[in-house]
């Protein structure tokens, strides 16, 4: 039965960092016991290019209007840890609006809505690993972890491999971003260089002129640099 490596100590968050006082309630009190995979763990989903709509991956055209706020196209490629591609993954994006509210029953943030974003995507990696998400650039949050507490804008990433078992979940932030040495979410990762990780790069390349900045996310699934994800420790 095919054992999925687990990833080096630190380089992931921690299951219990009382700045983050959502992990005081939800870290366990005994050891994580390891329950062998099963088939039907290590088989399905198959994802295919029909399920996927035109502007799926697009989300400035999931409206008849435009969203408001600062468009961006946020581009990158999922590699494994020999920098060799991963086609065919399924990549899902959450995030909120250039407000910082997410278009979500229980997010009551009193910030706008906008009619004309719904803050979600999804793609396939092609051949060489790439994905695209043009976008709008989402704004900070309050999230009443602790006085004054501000999320940093950030963009929820879902990667779906050849099983369930696969599903990958993390964070992407941008850079010079103020609030990252505040966030007690990134700063629960031990190792300065794996939070270095969740930060995108300015990339003129991916750029479209007169239109959206460009900005560059790269994922490793695993490895020495790995991506830190969440609940993978």
């Amino acid at each position: 039965m095919k054992i999925y490596p687990r990833p080096e100590p630190g380089d992931q968050p921690t299951l219990f960092h009382p700045a983050y006082q959502s992990t005081i309630r939800r870290a366990p009190a005994l050891a994580p016991v390891r329950i062998p995979h099963t088939l039907s763990e290590l088989t399905g989903p198959v994802f295919g290019d029909h399920a996927l709509g035109e502007t799926d991956n697009d989300l400035t055209r999931h409206h008849s209007g435009d969203p408001l706020g600062e468009r961006i196209v946020v581009a990158g490629r999922v590699l494994d840890e020999d920098g060799r591609p991963i086609p065919h993954t399924l990549v899902e994006v959450w995030q909120a609006n250039a407000a910082g509210r997410y278009r979500h029953s229980r997010d009551n943030h009193p910030a706008p809505l906008d009619p004309n974003f719904t803050g979600a995507g999804r793609a396939l990696t092609d051949e060489n690993g790439n994905y695209r998400f043009p976008t709008i650039k989402p704004g900070a949050y309050p999230w009443r972890n602790h006085h004054n507490a501000w999320r940093p804008a950030h963009i929820h990433f879902s990667l779906f491999g050849p099983c369930f078992l696969t599903r990958l979940v993390t964070q992407m932030y941008f850079p010079d971003d103020p609030l990252i040495p505040h966030d007690p979410i990134l700063q629960s990762i031990p190792n300065e260089s794996a939070r270095r990780r969740l930060v995108s790069h300015f990339d003129l390349s991916l750029t479209e002129p007169e239109w959206a900045l460009g900005y560059r996310f790269d994922i490793v699934l695993r490895g020495r640099d790995a991506t830190p994800f969440e609940d993978q420790r």
